[in-house]
């Protein structure tokens, strides 16, 4: 969900944004950094979010090895054609990030027109504000951009599909989402593979 701000308004903090952004090379060696230095990012730095930063360090490593696309999906990611960039807001201790972010790395490492570029919420809050997700200030948030024209072409994010159902649904009876829950979750990632990121995914692309 985007805010009520001009597109111009919006293509320039998206441009700012852009400007001060990472690759994902750049992010992941920051996480690591942070994990051995017990440190994390944001502006509260309380002992829950330095222990997810080094959890999500183990998780991101272990997803960008074990992670695999098949020749076919790989055959259609190389017909999208634009150029765009993915614009991904998150911070080093988001657990829903651990999972999404070597996804959507894999695919722009086999599709040159996809520049993904990471950036940190609490450095970002003007982005984060105009990407809200029903008014809640929620990341992973992808933004695929036009690369010459900066046009907001899609976004995706928290959760893929199905993980986004399961957590409604757990909101809708309980309240909020609970640590059991939260470490569940994580249990289904891991059991889907990734494979529910990677159709959303493939869907922001038009591919399918």
């Amino acid at each position: 969900m985007k805010t009520s701000l001009s597109e111009q308004t919006t293509k320039e903090i998206i441009h700012r944004a852009i400007s001060r952004s990472m690759s994902y090379s750049q992010f992941r060696e920051l996480v690591s950094k942070l994990a051995v230095d017990n440190g994390t990012t944001g502006t509260e730095q309380t002992e829950e979010q330095k222990h997810f930063t080094v959890l999500n360090d183990k998780r991101m490593r272990r997803w960008d090895k074990t992670l695999k696309i098949s020749e076919d999906v790989l055959s259609q990611l190389t017909e999208y054609q634009k150029k765009v960039y993915w614009l991904v807001i998150t911070e080093s201790w988001c657990g829903d990030s651990a999972p999404s972010l070597p996804v959507m790395n894999k695919i722009a490492t086999y599709n040159d027109g996809i520049d993904m570029r990471v950036v940190l919420r609490s450095e970002e809050p003007k982005l984060m504000d105009a990407f809200l997700t029903n008014n809640k200030m929620s990341i992973p948030k992808l933004i695929m951009i036009d690369q010459g024209t900066l046009e907001v072409l899609g976004t995706w994010g928290p959760l893929p599909t199905t993980a986004a159902i399961m957590a409604n649904d757990y909101k809708q009876k309980h309240g909020s989402l609970s640590p059991e829950f939260k470490e569940d979750l994580q249990q289904w990632f891991n059991g889907n593979k990734g494979q529910n990121i990677l159709e959303d995914l493939q869907q922001l692309l038009t591919l399918k």
